[in-house]
């Protein structure tokens, strides 16, 4: 929602279907504003405490009023309800706005434009009874509720009314399933803000969160990570937008609305380690299917709800947010090689082995494992795309050698817990070449670099301390962590790599990368240098704005946050380097053992 009380971007009925309301990437796709006559700048914004309700506060020329914004939810079902996915509640399927004027008096004005298909189809509204109207087109229908006096153009449903203090006023949008229980009254959608606020709180109450300053960082990521969640399946996705550039006015500009296999084991270590263990399962069960499925052979993304096919292309008529262009939907990237699925899926399953073992080991998840850790082997001595998805030819990338490594190093345990000892055995011979490997070809001076045929640096490789590939004091990943800070510092903050040296198949600037600037304080962390740990997770932290919510990039010029947002992956890894700054404050820590709480729990076993 952007701050004048405009929603900009809505996509109806899933997260990644066409906008219903698209102004985010063209002024003329539609928007649905609710706010005080007279004035476009709040005095504030923010999310309700342990909720994803938003509150704005407007200050007028003749008074004050405060507005709530909810996605409602409609109430709380029985566990044995929930299905697969985990789900434990109902959604409305509704947006629910009201205006509660707190002080003097004010007019509050209503503008719903819809402009179903991204932009394309104007809206075809129809009245219903007092405040009541549809809009559709394309095979897309909505509802707006309203108490305000509407009045439907072309394309446009808009309304008024002037409100005293103590008086309030509400509209909300509705579709599918909410068609059938509309918002008829400013109570009865106060009524559902309040159960929504509720829903929220007592799914937060789940969490172990630390009695910390900063505990409000970790739990505003975990409700951004909730929030992405597409319940049905469990997949999370990297970010609820698309084509925000990563480059103002560039081209770097991608659509995030998918679920990355990768993103699974930082998932299932940031969920667990909160306490969210459902959450994190779903994910887990949504990413293991598509792996049985595919008897093994992973593509990076799917689509939320499986989908295999997520053919790009462009939306020409589109200006694109500040011009910049093309728009993008789908993602090209979701054929490409990248070497590093087989082991974010085999750590997920290893972080999950407990329950695995108290649920009992099926043949099928041995059978599933096998298959993996085979794939993962067989890619070994191929190059890809790396964990950026470049877009230029493919290298023999560290980071993707290395979680080639994971693979059947958690394979080796998985084997061991199976009680196959001579599994095991072999798998561990395997890792060692494989780390062998890297540690000749893609370590130089003491350093590991981004793939075999350079010297050039990546952030990457700060995963290395953090799957636990070498010991935290080995020499190596000391100075690959201090080297990455300093040469691909960005004004204190770090780039992924430095672009002039990388063949990613684009051009331009872009801002320094949010989730490598989190890994490197966890590595910093890791090598004892808590100091420094905490002072940048201290700067990344008031880099947030108002609702407490990052994107992919930053651009430390001007503290702008640069492509699409909110960004699940930076939140994943908000979480890990906030536990370990916290860790490394509880206690005399000797060097690398101030670990997460997520990481103590792999303690013994990696």
């Amino acid at each position: 929602m952007a701050p004048d009380g405009s929603v900009e971007w809505f996509c109806l009925p899933r997260f990644d279907s066409p906008s219903t309301f698209g102004a985010l990437l063209d002024r003329t796709a539609g928007k649905f504003r609710f706010a005080p006559r007279g004035v476009a700048a709040p005095l504030s914004r923010r999310y309700e405490p342990g909720t994803l309700v938003i509150e704005t506060t407007w200050s007028t020329d003749s008074g004050w009023v405060v507005v709530r914004d909810a996605l409602s939810i409609a109430q709380w079902i029985d566990q044995d309800a929930a299905g697969e996915s985990g789900v434990r509640y109902e959604a409305d399927r509704s947006l629910v706005r009201v205006a509660t004027c707190v002080e003097g008096e004010a007019t509050i004005d209503m503008s719903c434009e819809p402009r179903f298909n991204y932009g394309a189809e104007a809206a075809v509204w129809t009245a219903g009874g007092l405040g009541e109207a549809k809009a559709e087109a394309g095979g897309m229908k909505i509802a707006l509720d309203s108490d305000l006096d509407l009045k439907l153009g072309q394309g446009r449903a808009e309304g008024e009314i002037h409100l005293k203090r103590g008086e309030s006023c509400f509209c909300s949008v509705s579709w599918g399933k909410g068609l059938d229980a509309r918002t008829r009254s400013a109570p009865e959608a106060t009524e559902r803000i309040e159960e929504t606020v509720e829903s929220w709180r007592e799914w937060l109450a789940q969490g172990k969160f630390p009695d910390h300053p900063w505990r409000i960082h970790l739990q505003r990521s975990v409700l951004v990570l909730k929030g992405l969640i597409y319940a049905p399946t469990g997949a999370m996705l990297a970010a609820a937008t698309t084509s925000l550039p990563e480059t103002p006015g560039g081209i770097r500009n991608w659509d995030y609305r998918y679920s990355w296999i990768r993103d699974s084991t930082f998932a299932l270590w940031s969920l667990h380690s909160l306490g969210f263990d459902e959450e994190a399962k779903g994910f887990l069960k949504f990413v293991r299917d598509r792996a049985v499925e595919s008897d093994g052979n992973l593509q990076i993304m799917y689509g939320i709800g499986g989908e295999e096919d997520l053919t790009e292309s462009t939306l020409d008529h589109l200006g694109g947010y500040e011009g910049a262009r093309p728009v993008r939907i789908g993602n090209g990237a979701f054929d490409q090689r990248q070497n590093d699925v087989w082991g974010a899926l085999l750590d997920a399953i290893y972080v999950n082995r407990i329950a695995i073992s108290s649920q009992g080991v099926s043949d099928e998840l041995r059978g599933l494992v096998t298959r993996l850790v085979n794939e993962a082997i067989d890619a070994w001595p191929m190059p890809d795309q790396g964990i950026w998805e470049a877009r230029g030819e493919p290298k023999h990338y560290v980071s993707s050698k290395l979680m080639i490594w994971v693979a059947v190093d958690r394979g080796a345990r998985l084997a061991e817990q199976f009680d196959n000892a001579e599994a095991a055995s072999r798998l561990r011979q395997t890792a060692e070449r494989i780390k062998d490997e890297i540690c000749e070809k893609g370590c130089r001076d003491g350093v590991f670099r981004q793939h075999y045929e350079t010297d050039a640096l990546d952030a990457s490789v700060l995963l290395m301390p953090l799957v636990r590939f070498l010991p935290h004091d080995d020499e190596r990943i000391r100075k690959t962590v201090l080297a990455v800070r300093d040469g691909l510092d960005d004004q204190g903050l770090i780039l992924r790599y430095i672009t002039g040296e990388t063949d990613d198949g684009l051009h331009g600037r872009e801002g320094t990368f949010l989730i490598c600037s989190f890994w490197m304080v966890s590595a910093l962390s890791e090598i004892g240098e808590a100091a420094e740990a905490r002072k940048l997770c201290e700067r990344l932290l008031s880099s947030a704005g108002a609702l407490d919510l990052f994107a992919e990039e930053l651009d430390v010029e001007t503290n702008r946050h640069l492509g699409n947002f909110p960004q699940a992956f930076t939140h994943l890894a908000l979480i890990n380097a906030v536990s370990h700054v916290i860790a490394d404050e509880r206690r005399d820590a000797e060097p690398g053992e101030a670990t997460a709480v997520f990481s103590e729990m792999r303690e013994q076993d990696v």
